[in-house]
């Protein structure tokens, strides 16, 4: 298995469909990452060099932010929105939908499940 940042990267997987295993990667930026690269989309993963891993290692370190860089990032943004008080703030810690969604019904995801209402229990 091709190792990237640290990140064990499926060997079987077309290189364009591996390294959005990458944390901060999708399949765009995939595609960017390897026409800098000049790498074939199409090629598996443990048929590359470690010449074309190093490679891409380099574009990646040095064009984006990936990993734990990025989800310390996102964490202290979402800290920063909570200390102003802002409505996305309030929003994030109360654990509802932040972005506009209605709550009154659906939005289970980000509220969990139904709190149970006048469940009857059986007497011994």
């Amino acid at each position: 298995m091709p190792r990237i940042l640290g990140i064990d990267i499926p060997k079987e997987k077309r290189i364009e469909a591996a390294l959005p295993y990458i944390y901060g990667i999708g399949p765009t930026i995939s595609r960017e990452i390897l026409k800098q690269a000049n790498i074939d989309c199409n090629r598996r993963a443990k048929d590359l060099t470690e010449e074309e891993i190093a490679r891409i290692t380099s574009i990646v370190q040095t064009n984006y932010v990936t990993e734990g860089d990025l989800r310390r990032e996102i964490s202290q943004n979402i800290k920063r929105l909570i200390e102003i008080g802002s409505y996305r703030g309030s929003r994030h810690r109360k654990g509802l939908p932040v972005r506009g969604q209605r709550s009154r019904t659906n939005a289970r995801t980000r509220k969990g499940r139904k709190p149970v209402v006048g469940a009857k229990t059986k007497k011994p």
